[in-house]
């Protein structure tokens, strides 16, 4: 796919329609609301504020208009709730830009300004840091592990309770699965390779960064071509080889280093404004979560497909050159992000009940894993079978 098509919205329309009976296929089963899954929609869907007839809502998003995969997700889930509303609720789309800044669409919807957003919850960690826990952290969860906390293990209504204090609920819609390690405009074999390197990097992995020397900078997806291509920055990570061919990097730098320490598994996220959410009927709140959660999971099975399809184009294809990060520097990686994690648990009192129930499900989820999930893999590769 060419950058520049995706940067001026050509193209991808055509794939935004996911009809109401794939819905059914792809909405997560969820049980009766108790202990272990507090918080779902179902807890508090009536309200007495119900606004009845047909209504237009607001959806901003953090992604450039039509990207493939971040892009397009928003799109769907706006197409599926305004069908199966028979439209009642028409969602309007608005990529990063067209209403507000990719990074002001919290505030935007927090306000009401806008009624929905659809992002990743670590950009809003000027607002509390307990925020990336519900994207991802450094070495922590993948994507499965990530989605039996929120579903299973009370990560729901942590995220309830966070949200709730900036007037917004919100709801897994989307993962990037396992990420990158970025680009890299030299070769990093020491230590001594990271210091004062400039890299596009948000989240913790981004302090972890910092504390190994770099410059970690935020920057919105629309932004990283031209600040790798300036030499604003040295470096960047994006999301994962379908993503990242379509952004045109190998374009600047051959170098592509995994894996993505800093986000194992990337969870997207769709926010409604509070206010918006209680005046919505108790029907049209359980396909808006339903949207959200048929989204969930065929985004994952589509970045795993596109990924491996992206990958194998950006070597064969433009000479990209693979590297992986070396023992040494991923075990400071790991050290360092061990102490930033933990110190994000130790904001305020909902932050640290946030990390402790994140640890205990990623050390759960790495105890079965080393029971099964390790040794298959390890089993396959012995005869390199298919």
């Amino acid at each position: 796919m060419d950058r520049r098509k995706v940067l001026s919205g050509a193209g991808l329309l055509a794939t935004a329609g996911v009809t109401g009976a794939a819905l059914v296929g792809l909405s997560q089963t969820r049980s009766k609301p108790g202990a272990n899954n507090a918080g779902n929609a179902s807890d508090t869907l009536a309200s007495p504020a119900i606004v009845t007839g047909k209504r237009t809502l607001k959806l901003v998003t953090t992604w450039p208009k039509n990207f493939p995969g971040l892009g397009m997700t928003p799109e769907r889930i706006a197409e599926r709730v305004t069908q199966m509303t028979d439209g009642t609720l028409t969602v309007k789309v608005l990529a990063a830009g067209e209403f507000v800044g990719a990074f002001e669409a919290f505030d935007a919807v927090s306000t009401g300004a806008a009624d929905m957003y659809h992002g990743a919850e670590y950009y809003w960690q000027g607002k509390s840091k307990a925020f990336n826990f519900f994207t991802t952290v450094p070495f922590g969860m993948t994507t499965l592990e990530h989605q039996a906390w929120v579903n299973f293990g009370g990560g729901q209504a942590l995220w309830d309770e966070l949200s709730g204090q900036f007037n917004i609920r919100a709801f897994m819609s989307g993962n990037t699965g396992n990420q990158m390690g970025g680009w890299f405009n030299k070769e990093i074999n020491t230590l001594e390779d990271f210091k004062g390197l400039k890299m596009r990097m948000p989240g913790l992995g981004g302090e972890v960064l910092r504390r190994m020397g770099a410059s970690a900078i935020a920057l919105p997806g629309g932004e990283i071509y031209s600040s790798l291509q300036s030499g604003a920055i040295d470096a960047t990570e994006w999301v994962g080889p379908w993503n990242d061919l379509a952004f045109g990097f190998y374009e600047i730098t051959k170098y592509y280093y995994y894996p993505g320490f800093h986000e194992p598994g990337a969870q997207l996220a769709f926010g409604i404004n509070l206010d918006v959410w209680n005046s919505l009927t108790q029907q049209q709140q359980v396909i808006v979560q339903q949207a959200c959660a048929a989204e969930n999971n065929w985004s994952a099975s589509e970045f795993k497909y596109q990924d491996t399809k992206a990958l194998k184009t950006l070597i064969e294809d433009h000479g990209v050159q693979m590297r992986t990060f070396s023992d040494e520097i991923l075990m400071e990686m790991e050290r360092q992000s061990s102490l930033v994690v933990k110190e994000t648990g130790e904001g305020d009192e909902l932050s640290r009940r946030i990390y402790e129930s994140y640890i205990a499900a990623r050390r759960s989820g790495m105890e079965i894993a080393a029971y099964n999930y390790e040794p298959y893999l390890r089993a396959r590769r012995l005869r390199n079978n298919f």
